[in-house]
């Protein structure tokens, strides 16, 4: 498997100023592997395999999963249990830079231990999504043969669950967070300082005699672009410019599955510069388009033609032929 994701799959009630809906299918497994999948093509014309492991519940849609079939996802490791699939229900408001969330109802999630494919345990890289960190641990230690190990978080959890977000942040190569997390998990309002004491492992539980965090990280700073600092030096991007911001909801998501299907095949990503710059600006440009249309719909019709034409454009706008 090129690209497993462990994360969740929901139902989500959103509400932006430009537009609202229910039910909608969300989650970050499910934003993250749309994403891949559209970026992992094989000559044939054949998606290369991006499994999701997750649980649903008795009230997923089978055309729900034909979505996520046809994108080419693998549904091998998703698990369907008796109750109720996830359900998130947020409001945005003003220029969206942030979420109110109404109410969260984690149904079949709340008791889900995730059991890896035993054909999946060593694949070339593993996404823990943003789900408990005790998962996360659980999931890392079930594949020792991952080449490459990355991570979201979610604040919630940071401020609960720091032993255990610690714990898992020194299992990973690559931490991807957002601006707030890094803050809030540091202790640091100056974010440069954040990012050097969350990698050398003293911003986390234990300090630096526990060992060091990621060896990698990059944060999402929404409309302020992306900052990654990597063994191979810095990269700072800017926000694709867009005035079309319909709903904001999955895009730090998006951003991650493009992001590492771009890494896929790459042996030693994390020290090439150039790679890691071109992974960074397809996750950009791709996240772009998740904020066009509510829910999942601005990723799942992503035209090919126009997709590669944005990139040029914002190629063209960072200061890359």
């Amino acid at each position: 498997m090129d690209l497993v994701i462990v994360g969740s799959i929901s139902y989500d009630d959103i509400q932006t100023p430009e537009a609202s809906g229910s039910d909608l299918l969300g989650g970050a497994a499910v934003y993250a592997g749309l994403a891949a999948s559209h970026h992992l093509v094989r000559a044939d014309e054949q998606p290369t395999r991006v499994g999701l492991v997750s649980a649903v519940g008795d009230d997923f849609e089978p055309h729900d999963q034909m979505v996520l079939e046809k994108a080419g996802i693998n549904l091998a490791g998703v698990v369907r249990r008796d109750g109720s699939t996830f359900r998130w229900s947020g409001r945005y408001s003003g220029a969206m830079e942030s979420v109110e969330t109404l109410a969260t109802e984690v149904n079949v999630l709340a008791d889900f231990k995730p059991e890896i494919p035993s054909h999946w345990s060593d694949p070339e890289i593993l996404f823990c999504a943003s789900t408990h960190p005790a998962t996360q641990v659980v999931v890392l230690d079930q594949c020792p043969g991952a080449k490459l190990t990355v991570l979201d978080s979610f604040l919630f959890w940071i401020e609960t669950e720091f032993e255990t977000v610690s714990e898992a942040l020194r299992k990973v190569d690559l931490a991807i967070l957002n601006e707030n997390e890094v803050c809030a998990l540091t202790g640091e309002a100056i974010l440069p300082r954040a990012m050097k004491a969350l990698m050398s492992g003293a911003a986390l539980h234990g300090g630096v005699g526990a060992g060091s965090g990621p060896r990698a990280l990059i944060i999402k700073r929404g409309g302020s672009g992306v900052l990654a600092q990597l063994p191979c030096g810095a990269i700072a991007l800017p926000a694709h410019p867009t005035d079309n911001i319909v709903d904001p909801t999955g895009c730090g998501d998006t951003f991650a599955g493009a992001l590492l299907a771009h890494l896929v095949g790459r042996t030693g990503a994390l020290n090439d510069i150039d790679v890691m710059r071109r992974a960074l600006i397809h996750a950009t440009v791709t996240a772009s388009y998740t904020l066009g249309g509510l829910g999942i719909s601005g990723i799942a019709s992503m035209d090919r033609g126009a997709y590669h034409a944005r990139v040029d454009r914002y190629r063209r706008i960072v200061g890359m032929s």
